[in-house]
């Protein structure tokens, strides 16, 4: 069963009328690609998307990545198997699943997501838990649509912490109830050692993390700090700190800073090796990824 329309589900009826910016009336008249990108807060990412044909090439993010579909047909292959999305679906993607990103009609697609780190999902309950894997990205759930839409409702207004509080235990809640599998128990020993690990990452990601360094701040050998890592937060070390380094890189570029520039002050060997970890990351480059905001706030 699918939700048959993005209106008439209590709370946000208004998703897509000019509340929403001004999306309803970009439907009816058609739309230039770009994207809208708010502005980072308690560390999560939001954007709305608009583009025909294909947008995004494979790639894979750290974070969970859910998002409701406003306009046209949302395809997508995820875990070898194409997807499909209309307005009313919730998007559901893993954290490190690979998967791509396409318009499924000549009419465009326009959607808005949320990028939520799995930490935040783990602190719901005290990281006593695996992260809970929903095996199918399109679900029907208005519960999980409800919450989206509360943060996604509008991306000029920076959600209060009160308002993120309520919205991740819900998101928690409804990705849990898609899961259906009972959680998967972690030791607190692991636990303490994935967060010390986590910590040393952050606090070095411009620099060379050697295996040694996270071995001697988690406590673990590297292959089963490795095993628990990925349990807790979706993704492995290195990938992590990939991840950290490139948060870093976008937000000079998107500030205005040059791109091989940006890619030396966030520790990567040159602006090629950046290129080719954002492309696997966003599924573009960073050049395309910059027009693409630029267009949006044109």
């Amino acid at each position: 069963m699918r939700l048959n329309s993005i209106q008439g589900i209590e709370g946000k009826e208004d998703l897509a009328p000019s509340k929403a910016g001004g999306l309803e009336r970009s439907c009816k008249v058609g739309f230039a690609d770009g994207m809208r990108i708010a502005a980072p807060s308690h560390g999560v990412e939001r954007i709305e998307a608009r583009f025909h044909g294909n947008a995004f090439s494979p790639h894979r993010h750290d974070t969970y990545a859910l998002g409701l579909t406003l306009h046209g047909v949302q395809t997508f292959r995820y875990r070898g198997t194409e997807r499909f999305s209309s307005p009313g679906n919730v998007i559901v993607l893993h954290p490190d699943e690979l998967h791509d990103g396409a318009a499924g009609t000549e009419d465009g697609l326009i959607y808005r997501m949320i990028y939520l780190p799995p930490d935040l999902i783990g602190a719901v309950n005290g990281y006593r838990h695996a992260l809970p894997f929903v095996p199918d990205p399109v679900v029907a759930d208005i519960g999980l649509w409800q919450a989206l839409a509360e943060i996604l409702f509008d991306l000029s207004e920076e959600p209060s912490d009160l308002i993120m509080d309520d919205v991740v235990m819900r998101l928690a809640s409804g990705l849990s109830r898609q899961a259906g599998a009972s959680p998967r128990p972690i030791a607190r020993s692991a636990k303490s050692a994935v967060l010390r690990a986590r910590d040393f990452i952050e606090s070095h990601h411009t620099e060379v993390v050697h295996s040694e360094a996270l071995e001697a701040a988690s406590g673990l050998d590297r292959y089963e700090l490795a095993r628990q890592f990925r349990r807790m937060l979706g993704t492995s070390p290195h990938r992590y700190l990939i991840m950290r380094r490139l948060e870093l890189a976008k937000r000079s570029i998107a500030a205005g800073k040059g791109l091989a520039q940006s890619a030396a002050d966030a520790g990567f060997a040159d602006q090629a090796h950046f290129t080719r970890h954002f492309r696997k990351a966003f599924g573009m480059t960073p050049g395309h990824w910059l027009a693409m905001r630029s267009a949006s706030s044109a």
